[in-house]
């Protein structure tokens, strides 16, 4: 299960580049439900994630480059391209994502949590702007 909030951004946090960080690459095979390829750095991944906004499935394959290369060329709508940073906050990890191409300059955060009830207590750092966690206009597989 994978429980997870968005959030648009005010300003880039101080210091981003000190944070590790690795370009992805991501193409939607379907959309309902989800299915995903992703590169990111020498990872590929297939991904199913089931109906939900907060809360859903998410199931993840490991595929070899060959596999990822293959199927990336039988994706629907745009390639994705973006730099996720990984920014310690209180006990999670923010992942900032900065958009490429004609996406830019949309930067999203995501926050997972273990539980909807920690989910919904979370408040994200004086940077984060907007919680858009419900609106399906910022998940990845509809930016498509």
């Amino acid at each position: 299960m994978e429980i997870e909030r968005k959030f648009l951004i005010k300003r880039l946090p101080d210091n981003l580049k000190d944070y590790p960080h690795q370009h992805l690459t991501q193409g939607y095979l379907n959309r309902n439900p989800v299915v995903r390829v992703r590169r990111e750095g020498n990872d590929y991944v297939l991904t199913y994630k089931g109906q939900g906004l907060l809360a859903r499935e998410e199931y993840n394959l490991p595929l070899n480059e060959q596999a990822f290369s293959h199927l990336i060329q039988k994706a629907d709508g745009r390639i994705i391209e973006k730099t996720r940073y990984r920014i310690p906050y209180q006990d999670y990890t923010i992942e900032l994502d900065i958009f490429e191409g004609d996406l830019s300059p949309l930067i999203l955060a995501e926050v997972e949590f273990e539980s909807i009830e920690k989910a919904r207590a979370f408040q994200g750092p004086d940077w984060f702007s907007e919680d858009v966690t419900e609106d399906p206009a910022y998940h990845n597989s509809n930016m498509v």
